[in-house]
């Protein structure tokens, strides 16, 4: 070819061949990867043409090679051939999507009616009529828009065949088998009427946004009834592929009918071996294509057999082996000559109520499974559950009006026709239109399927069912939700469909009960900060202060399992806290919940801690968690949750401390600094391992029952304000130690005199301690008292080598060790370290001992004044002792 043929002949290419790296490239990774987004500007998203369509001139697709360009009577040819090329692209899924289908129809809609009974025994090809119904109108439903999956697959489940055969049961147990028109009317009517039913159900569910509720239903529940449809099919795999024309009970008749009757053993025998033997190819293949492969090689085999052994096939059929033929003149929508509502019995109707809702109830547990885990494999993490409750709503309303049974997403068909590019809404309407042709085609097929294909396909199921429930659970569950399971398959194979159903719930709720009877209220006690308060050792003023203003201090303390069923507890003690009329007579201003007791939290009461917040936050509350470990399970959930904040950030309405004891000092350090922003004092210097924020101030201080608590406080605080003493405006020039002895006890004794201060000052003597230094330690004899005149000190209690616990923290113008001074101890039974470079003075055993010899009732009233604060000390001790219970 010459070089002017060979640029003529990619010209002419090009644009097909080129599209690899826009548009072939763009669709794969569409089908592959679930994009959202087209790959190339040139294309907007359109919910039809495979998610895309063109707008006016998108498709001027110029090239610049050697000035050559594409013209433009080669746009039209462009456009058909590209969207020739989308529908071919999804033929593969819908052949797949198909062969699903049919091996479902076969199955599950075969058996859709009790063939066992004589009334439903040629109801075979029906049922699989009504299967087809009812999967067309759910994959339109789905494929149209109403699911977030493009490519999700809809069809009846096969664990709602056993509630639609207890409904025909006992519609024809209520009308009589010898009214057979009657009874067929009837169920056919209550098939559809519960098809409605469980599609109002997931309609409001779904449009009411109450899609999370159905997580709160325990799963143990779910898995038996799983269990129970497990040996539902176990028993129909039996009877299906055993030819019996009577429903298996368990009688001794029975049993040798199956096990001793040669040609009924082998046709169900033969079934259960193809089916261990599928699962044995499954333990040994994982291909998600290996279950409809060996379900389309062995009807061939079976055909292969019998023509290599020669056999007859009228024989074989009548032998039981293969399904007898259907009337040539049934046309596919037979089974709709069945609604004569003239011959229904609407009171043996309404009798099979309970089954169909128990039939709803158990289809609305499966969508909150179904959809997640379908998101989770698709990797779409924008799936919505209240939208797909609708579209299972009008999916399965849209069903029962025509007349067909209940539909859901399928997860493994949704799964295997995505993976193998039916990722679009155009595959799944194009598997819809296929699902009707076929159809369409009758139910002939139906007396050339081997009974040894339905059997070991039912058998398979079961088996896999089972396994589901009694296996996988052995060491996953609780031994009382192990036993609630295997409760539900034995009352579901002895005593029917809705009283295991309800056994389960029963024995859930008294095993609920039994978990939980010792553990009691979640709240074990609440407290204000009145009650509780931290062991910083304050002067007096701050103590008078922090006893007005305590209470906006409030301290819940809870225990046990946190979980959704007793979260709510704490919700309401919170809203009650919040109430108008609790809180014009008691505001809050930080709310405190104690962890030390609580085992552990599910995601229920986690997320319930972020409404908690949302809720304090409109009142401008502190929300602190205390006593939570940095590792723990329940700071693991808090964390998930976004209820986790590291101490170090302090400017925010959440704050985490690892003690009670820490978040207690941190309240009172923010009531302290609004105290002196209000009274315009200077404020003190405030040395704490939390530091305080200045976020301490409300927003709006009108007619706030807080503020109005504060001004309370400060005016009957105002006159022990150092500057409004008596002592202190009269001395002008107050030296040291005599003012930091005015600031400890002039607030107790207002009528003491100046002169008073000048003589006990002269007992004490002046010493400095630098940061860490200890000014005694545990143990060693009790010599003296101090009073802090700045700086700050910490008492802590020595649990080992190099292990201590923090008991207080110590404020300047506080007096320590006066115990120990007054009562002669021996040793001193905690070390004093000093935080911060401090400065105190120290009066001596020695000194003391002079001052009762010199002057006995100053020494009086010094020690009355040091009793004061060491009864106060004891008090709050106490109260820090009854905190950590």
């Amino acid at each position: 070819m010459s070089a002017l043929d060979q640029q003529s002949h990619q010209d002419e290419t090009r644009p097909l061949l080129e599209q690899t790296d826009t548009l072939s490239t763009h669709y794969h990774s569409i089908e592959s990867n679930n994009a959202s987004s087209p790959a190339h500007p040139h294309y907007s998203h359109h919910p039809i043409y495979n998610g895309y369509h063109a707008s006016p001139g998108s498709y001027d697709y110029t090239r610049n090679d050697d000035d050559s360009t594409i013209s433009s009577t080669k746009k039209p040819r462009l456009f058909c051939v590209r969207f020739a090329q989308n529908p071919l692209r999804c033929i593969p899924a819908v052949v797949l999507g198909l062969l699903l289908n049919l091996l479902d129809a076969i199955s599950y809609g075969l058996i859709t009616f009790p063939l066992n009974n004589p009334v439903f025994a040629t109801f075979g090809p029906d049922g699989i009529s009504m299967f087809f119904v009812s999967c067309i109108v759910s994959q339109l439903v789905y494929s149209c828009g109403g699911s977030a999956f493009a490519g999700g697959n809809g069809s009846m489940m096969i664990e709602v065949v056993p509630f639609l055969h207890s409904i025909a049961q006992q519609i024809v147990t209520s009308v009589g088998p010898d009214q057979q028109d009657t009874a067929i009317a009837s169920t056919v009517v209550a098939f559809a009427i519960s098809s409605i039913l469980t599609g109002i159900a997931f309609f409001l569910l779904g449009a009411l946004n109450l899609g999370s509720l159905i997580g709160f239903f325990p799963r143990h529940i779910l898995v038996g009834t799983i269990g129970g449809v497990g040996w539902f099919l176990i028993t129909t795999g039996v009877e299906v592929s055993g030819r019996l024309d009577e429903d298996l009970v368990y009688t001794l008749s029975m049993l040798r009918k199956i096990f001793l009757d040669i040609h009924i053993l082998s046709r169900w025998l033969t079934a259960l071996v193809a089916a261990l033997l599928l699962r044995a190819l499954q333990a040994r293949f994982k291909s998600p294509l290996l279950v409809p492969a060996f379900f389309m090689v062995l009807p061939l085999t079976f055909y292969l057999l019998v023509l290599v052994c020669g056999l007859d096939i009228n024989q074989v059929r009548d032998a039981g082996w293969i399904f007898p033929l259907v009337e040539s003149d049934q046309p596919f929508w037979h089974f709709y000559t069945y609604y004569d509502f003239t011959k229904v019995n609407w009171t043996a109707v309404a009798k099979t109520l309970p089954a169909m809702l128990a039939l709803t109830f158990f289809g609305v547990l499966h969508v909150p499974i179904n959809v997640p885990a379908l998101g989770v494999s698709t990797n779409k993490d924008d799936v919505d559950v209240n939208r797909e409750l609708v579209a299972h709503g009008i999916s399965n309303a849209l069903s029962g009006f025509l007349g067909s049974v209940q539909n859901y997403l399928v997860y493994t068909n949704s799964l295997l026709f995505i993976r193998t590019g039916g990722d679009s809404r155009m595959a799944g309407i194009m598997l819809a239109a296929a699902t009707a042709a076929l159809w369409m085609v009758g139910p002939w097929i139906v007396g050339y399927i081997p009974v040894l294909v339905v059997g070991s396909l039912i058998f398979h199921l079961g088996i896999d069912l089972l396994k589901e429930a009694l296996i996988d659970t052995w060491h996953s569950v609780h031994y009382l939700e192990y036993i609630t399971i295997c409760a539900i398959i034995t009352c579901m194979a002895t005593l029917g469909f809705v009283e295991g159903i309800l056994v389960g719930i029963v024995m859930a709720c008294v095993f609920f009960v039994v978990q939980n009877a010792r553990r009691g209220e979640v709240i074990r006690t609440m407290h204000t900060g009145q009650e509780m308060r931290s062991t910083v050792r304050r002067p007096y003023r701050q103590l008078k202060f922090l006893k007005h203003v305590g209470s906006q201090t409030q301290v819940i303390k809870l225990q046990g399992f946190l979980f959704f069923g007793t979260i709510n507890q704490v919700e309401r003690a919170i809203r009650d806290l919040l109430d108008e009329r609790a809180w014009d007579l008691s505001p809050i201003r930080f709310l405190l919940l104690d962890l030390q007791l609580v085992q552990g939290l599910d995601f229920s009461a986690a997320e319930a801690f972020v409404r908690i917040r949302r809720l304090l936050q409109t009142r401008e509350v502190y929300m602190g968690i205390c006593n939570a470990a940095p590792h723990s399970d329940v700071s693991k959930a808090l964390r998930k949750a976004g209820m986790w904040i590291e101490k170090d950030d302090d400017a925010s309405d959440l704050q985490c401390f690892e003690f009670l004891n820490d978040a207690l000092e941190w309240c009172e350090n923010m009531l302290l600094q609004s105290y002196y922003a209000e009274a315009q004092q200077p404020s003190p210097r405030i040395p704490s391992p939390i530091k305080a924020d200045n976020r301490g101030q409300e927003t709006s201080y009108i007619a706030s029952p807080r503020h109005r608590m504060l001004d309370r406080a400060i005016q009957e605080l105002t006159p022990l304000e150092p500057t409004s003493h008596p002592l202190m405006q009269s001395s002008a020039n107050l030296s040291q130690p005599m003012l930091v002895l005015m600031n400890a006890f002039s607030d107790l004794n207002k009528k003491t005199s100046v002169d008073f201060y000048h003589k006990l000052a002269q007992y004490f003597e002046r010493a400095t301690y630098t940061r860490g230094q200890a000014i005694w330690r545990e143990g060693e004899p009790c010599t003296f008292l101090i009073v802090l005149e700045q700086g700050a000190l910490r008492s802590v209690m020595e649990l080992g080598r190099e292990k201590q616990a923090l008991i207080e923290n110590i404020l300047p113008s506080t007096i320590v060790g006066e115990l120990g001074l007054l009562t002669a101890s021996q040793h001193r039974t905690r070390s004093l370290i000093a935080e911060e470079d401090s400065v105190i003075w120290k009066l001596t055993r020695s000194a003391f001992e002079e001052m009762l010899q010199a002057d006995p009732a100053m020494a009086n009233e010094f020690m009355l004044s040091t009793l004061h604060f060491s009864s106060e000390r004891l008090d709050i001790m106490t109260r820090y002792a009854f905190q950590l219970h």
